[in-house]
């Protein structure tokens, strides 16, 4: 069963998240913020990290830049942040390379 981690502050999202994640098969582990997010990618194995942006304590860019000196894992980024300042900061960092940007705005 190939595992998931899901880096997210947001308690709904994460249970959206997780749920349909599960729902498809996949097996997921959650974090809560960066520093948990190093600590459970550091003991144990993922097939691919869905991560937050805006994260406490550690944000999701230096994140990113974090596993990135380990694993070459695929990272997907999600955030709320629709500036373009954020995007390219964003596509600057070595994730993964298929990269694209979806702005979601609610009304």
């Amino acid at each position: 069963m190939q595992k998931i981690l899901v880096v997210e502050d947001d308690f709904d999202i994460q249970e959206l998240l997780q749920s349909f994640l599960q729902e498809a098969g996949y097996e997921v582990a959650v974090a809560n913020d960066g520093v948990e997010a190093i600590d459970i990618f550091s003991n144990s194995r993922f097939d691919l990290i869905l991560l937050d942006i805006m994260l406490p304590k550690i944000d999701g860019f230096t994140l990113c830049e974090l596993i990135r000196r380990q694993s070459q894992i695929p990272i997907i980024m999600l955030t709320a942040l629709n500036g373009e300042e954020e995007q390219i900061k964003g596509l600057d960092l070595p994730c993964h390379e298929g990269r694209s940007t979806i702005s979601i705005q609610q009304n």
